[in-house]
């Protein structure tokens, strides 16, 4: 029924002031207890006594009615990653719990602490084919940290206090609580609700070994070219001063993941840019020079090492992760370091020598000119007629300060920016990155505004990704979310298309894709937008999306055919990137 087994499930004992709520309420109680005060759902069938009890609880829960199921749980995951906090989705069963599973592999491979709750059909009609009647639990048992199907209303509050616990700790992610309607119906005395703190069968943190904090230690303060690159850990951890202490006293050169953008300020003077295929010049290249890399919450995926077999072979690795199985999985571990990286950094942060190592990190700026020269002037500031993405941002950066949230979808726009937003804080850059989800920017955009209203919300989305999940501009319509969105239209599905020119003999297979007015669907949803061709428009029309007060949608066209650079191509080594 679940990956932890219902044997270890433990109610808490009924006391003498017990009362008698149904099963829905308890999941209200739940929800209230563990701090939530924001619902992206969609009603149906079997969910329905649950939405029933809401009605009832509007003054301490906000449902937002999203437009599809799937919008629901991006929101969730958008909301969980500018808020801190955990993210919570509502669908019925069938079709509504299926539209979640997207979402649900998007939020296991991105870490992102999500509890959503599906309704099911009465426990007697299981396994039956009932009316929309689905085995949740199979199909989402390989994208949830957990999840667990709820037949007896007296389990409710232990599980879902299990679901927030296990959610939220170690490495976060997403877990799916299956309710079916005869437990949401049912009466039972309610013992109250206790937070969950302890799972026999769970660890959310290893235990730290001093031995490694002291071998890592050692082989930092022997390092000559020490490289630090670091991913969403960081922020997960809430490690974001103790990795600025740790980098400031070491000296040493920091390089992030798109993940990690954000954790550290991006005009920090240690800071040397992005990894990956789409990264800067100089960290990918001199990945393969540095002598020691040390890597703090991130898990080395393809699209940052490339050929792992050409992946710095010449260096000794220093691995900080919370998740032991990230340890050794692709690149080989001088010296693992286990633990939250909150409390592992400060060990390791007082064990170093205090250390100047300008010369190198001198090395990063100078590979970095290269690059300006060859290929960020030109992207910013363009010598043709033709608006590009990177000015785009460029004069996005002068009027936001880097203080606005930044979501993205997937795609070129997506690379463009995590190469070029600016950003002060953390929390701030909200994409889809290990499963690079195409419809993730509106969606997510709605929810990390409820996350962080007070901020300036910004959704940056391509052509081909917004029509994946438009209909979401009727969630910005019905419940007044602020979101900007700025539609990056070059008249393709650009990333692709750059493949099928540079490795397909320029052969554009279904990629030229023909969109609708973007305006007028908007004001079809009663939002203000514009759309604009000419540079000489765009300073303005930016300004004028920022200060609008309610959402916006902004169409800027750009070059239809113009590529993303460097690029690291797939089955070559960091250091071959191409800069053209």
């Amino acid at each position: 029924m679940s990956t932890l087994e219902k044997t270890q499930v433990e109610e808490p004992k009924a006391t003498e002031t017990a009362i008698q709520l149904s099963g829905s309420q308890a999941v209200l109680e739940a929800l209230v207890h563990e701090g939530v005060n924001t619902i992206f759902g969609y009603p149906g069938g079997a969910i329905m006594p649950i939405y029933d009890a809401l009605y009832d609880y509007s003054e301490k829960l906000e449902h937002i009615l999203v437009r599809h199921e799937q919008g629901g749980i991006h929101a969730a995951q958008g909301y969980a990653r500018t808020s801190g906090r955990v993210g919570v989705a509502f669908a019925t069963s069938g079709p509504g719990a299926t539209n979640l599973v997207t979402g649900l592999a998007d939020a296991m491979i991105d870490s992102n602490p999500i509890v959503c709750i599906t309704g099911q059909v009465f426990a007697s009609l299981l396994g039956t084919d009932a009316f929309q009647e689905t085995d949740v639990i199979n199909i989402t048992t390989p994208v949830t940290k957990w999840n667990y199907q709820v037949t007896d209303a007296t389990e409710i509050p232990s599980v879902l206090a299990k679901a927030f616990y296990i959610a939220k700790t170690g490495r976060p992610g997403p877990v799916l609580i299956d309710i079916t309607k005869n437990a949401q119906i049912q009466l039972f005395d309610y013992p109250g609700y206790k937070k969950c703190d302890h799972i026999r069968s769970y660890r959310p943190s290893p235990i730290i070994r001093n031995e490694y904090i002291e071998r890592a230690a050692a082989v930092i303060n022997a390092a000559k070219k020490p490289f630090v690159i670091f991913g969403q850990g960081v922020i997960l951890g809430k490690a974001e001063q103790e990795f600025k202490d740790f980098i400031e006293k070491g000296g040493f050169p920091a390089a992030w993941t798109v993940m990690g953008l954000s954790a550290l300020e991006t005009d920090h003077p240690q800071n040397v840019g992005m990894l990956g295929m789409h990264g800067n010049y100089a960290p990918n290249v001199l990945t393969n020079e540095c002598d020691v890399l040390i890597a703090v919450g991130m898990r080395f995926d393809d699209r940052v090492t490339g050929r792992l077999d050409k992946y710095a072979k010449q260096a000794k690795v220093i691995h900080l992760d919370i998740d032991p199985a990230e340890i050794d999985k692709n690149v080989k571990t001088t010296v693992p370091v286990w633990g939250d990286c909150k409390e592992t950094l400060p060990l390791l942060s007082a064990l170093i020598q205090k250390n100047d190592h300008s010369a190198w990190v001198q090395k990063f700026r100078d590979l970095e000119q290269e690059e300006i020269k060859e290929v960020i002037n030109e992207e910013l500031n363009p010598s043709t007629d033709i608006m590009t993405m990177g000015e785009v941002i460029n004069v996005l950066n002068e009027l936001t300060g880097g203080n606005a949230v930044i979501v993205t979808d997937v795609g070129q726009h997506q690379m463009v920016t995590c190469r070029y937003a600016k950003f002060n804080s953390s929390k701030s850059n909200v994409t889809s990155g290990g499963l690079g989800t195409m419809g993730f920017g509106l969606p997510a955009a709605i929810g990390a505004w409820y996350g962080a209203p007070e901020r300036d919300v910004v959704a940056i989305i391509g052509d081909g990704g917004i029509q994946m999940t438009i209909q979401e501009l009727g969630t910005i319509m019905q419940f007044g979310a602020k979101v900007k969105i700025l539609i990056l239209n070059n008249e393709f599905l650009g990333m692709v298309r750059q493949w099928q020119q540079l490795f397909h003999d320029k052969r554009y297979s279904f990629v030229n894709i023909t969109s609708p007015d973007f305006v007028a669907v908007a004001k079809g949803y009663y939002l203000e937008g514009q759309r604009i061709s000419e540079r000489a428009n765009l300073r303005n029309a930016l300004k004028t999306m920022l200060d609008h007060d309610g959402g916006y949608l902004l169409e800027v066209m750009v070059g239809k055919e113009n590529n993303v650079f460097p690029m690291v191509c797939q089955g070559t080594s960091v250091s071959e990137i191409r800069l053209k």
